[in-house]
């Protein structure tokens, strides 16, 4: 099937949804409703972009028809001119079309569960784990993006053993999805006297958040464990059960919350993320399975990995899945991870367009 086979078939589906979209017995579905209006809105712009293109191309043919007959020389010149603009007009869209028909992750538009880790390293991994929370969330700030931390256990020097947050806004999980892995500092640690360069690290996992309807849990295949929320070093946040800890047995996961002081919201906070991490595994699971599809998708693989290093003495950050080195490491953490993420996007499309273009 060529590619404008594709479009066409995207737009005839387009039409069909707006159709659907209007029809009252869909309209009273709610579920119904919201999956269709959210296929229409994703294939909006690609049906808008071919449309435009089909319109250069009666323009163009317009054009090629007027430079067959008998003008001018300024009429000529004229005709040739709008060629010419409509021709690299053309061209632009044939590659805006052909990216915007790359798989897409249904996941893209969700907003995110972040944990953050600290690894290997000791006081000095919980350390960084907390200057990568600071980045991230210093990023969320530059993409327009909230912030809200669901749970955390510090060390009580300023680092975090283990730290959750929701990350909510426009297309959050399109771009924090690469950040799955591990990342590694090299510097010297505030506690080493003799100026040493230790190598530290912490673990991101990033998971697209999960609605209710998504994943349908049993009640009856959960495990419920109240207890007394503790702090830093033992001491008891309050004197209440109020901490949550909620195990799946058919998965064997297991979420706990404490970071409130009322027992309600603990559990409404750690069904929340059990939710998005079985939707986590079902999917990574699924996407495994497609082994082609699985290698060019930066980001969803063996979070284990190192991902990415940031080395303080030389301020500069490495992302060793496509190799890239920027000495800026300063910006990096104050959030601009713009340049960083841009890369490994166009990378994953460069690799997806590879896949597809023996089907063009």
């Amino acid at each position: 099937m060529s590619m404008f086979d594709r479009l066409h078939e995207v737009a005839i589906r387009y039409d069909e949804l707006n159709e659907l979209l209007s029809d009252p017995e869909v309209i009273k579905d709610t579920d119904r409703l919201m999956k269709l209006s959210k296929e229409e809105s994703n294939l909006r712009e690609t049906v808008s972009s071919f449309r435009k293109y089909q319109a250069i191309l009666s323009e163009l043919e317009d054009t090629e028809e007027m430079l067959k007959e008998s003008l001018d020389k300024d009429m000529e010149e004229m005709a040739k001119e709008e060629r010419k603009s409509l021709i690299e007009e053309k061209e632009k869209l044939e590659d805006e079309l052909k990216v915007m028909l790359l798989p897409k992750d249904e996941n893209d538009s969700r907003n995110v569960i972040m944990e953050i880790r600290g690894a290997a390293g000791g006081d000095e991994a919980q350390l960084f784990a907390s200057d990568l929370l600071e980045m991230y969330q210093k990023y969320a700030v530059n993409e327009g993006w909230k912030t809200e931390i669901l749970d955390a256990t510090s060390n009580g020097i300023g680092g975090y053993k283990e730290i959750t947050l929701m990350i909510t806004g426009n297309n959050v999980y399109s771009k924090l999805k690469y950040e799955n892995g591990a990342h590694r500092v090299q510097r010297v640690p505030q506690t080493e006297s003799q100026g040493r360069i230790h190598t530290s690290t912490a673990t991101v996992v990033v998971m697209p958040e999960a609605e209710e309807v998504e994943v349908d849990i049993d009640e009856n295949d959960i495990r419920v464990d109240i207890y007394l929320a503790s702090g830093a070093g033992g001491q008891h946040v309050n004197k209440t059960a109020s901490a949550v800890r909620l195990t799946h047995e058919p998965t064997g996961i297991v979420v706990a919350m404490q970071d409130e002081r009322s027992q309600l919201k603990n559990r409404e906070k750690a069904m929340k993320v059990l939710r998005s991490r079985i939707y986590d595994k079902i999917t990574t699971e699924a996407q495994a399975e497609v082994d082609a599809e699985r290698k060019s998708a930066i980001g969803t693989g063996d979070r284990s990995e190192r991902i990415r290093t940031y080395n303080y003495p030389q301020s500069r950050v490495t992302d060793h899945r496509i190799n890239l080195t920027i000495q800026k490491l300063d910006q990096i953490l104050s959030g601009k991870l713009g340049e960083i993420i841009d890369a490994l996007l166009m990378w994953e499309q460069s690799q997806k367009m590879e896949q597809l273009k023996n089907e063009y």
